[in-house]
């Protein structure tokens, strides 16, 4: 593994939606990205986070959009808690970015870290478990939507 990447993307991630799997992509994307931010140096570091950390947020934003919004068309069951773990990592993702831009104490490793930590971990566990349904979805023939 290059030691300027954080995470690479492992097809054991993929949720076999095309477009949602392509975002996960992106998200990990974004991750290493930010991460080799975090090598340059703390000031080089401050300074691009400062440029990439909305983006980042604004793609993690679209992308939980995009994802609730197909859950919501296939009657997804557990759709509450599913937004509840986006709304609580989107509130923590802003304290973090209030914290940073108004000079607290922020170490950019520690939040690409997290960041990659909670994204895979969502991935795996919560995400996986809407594949499940609609892979049974498919096997019943109760799936009436393209997606």
């Amino acid at each position: 593994m290059n030691d300027r990447i954080l995470v690479e993307w492992d097809d054991r991630y993929l949720v076999s939606i095309p477009r949602i799997d392509e975002q996960h992509k992106k998200l990990i994307t974004m991750t290493n990205t930010l991460y080799q931010g975090c090598l340059e140096g703390d000031a080089k570091a401050r300074i691009y986070f400062m440029q990439a950390i909305h983006g980042t947020v604004d793609y993690v934003k679209y992308h939980f959009s995009a994802e609730e919004k197909i859950l919501e068309s296939i009657n997804y069951p557990d759709i509450g808690d599913h937004k509840r773990e986006h709304e609580g990592f989107i509130r923590h993702i802003f304290e973090e970015v209030k914290s940073f831009e108004s000079g607290k104490k922020f170490v950019p490793n520690d939040f690409v870290r997290y960041l990659k930590d909670w994204i895979l971990a969502h991935i795996a566990l919560t995400d996986k478990k809407y594949a499940q349904y609609i892979l049974n979805l498919k096997k019943e023939r109760r799936l009436t939507i393209e997606l």
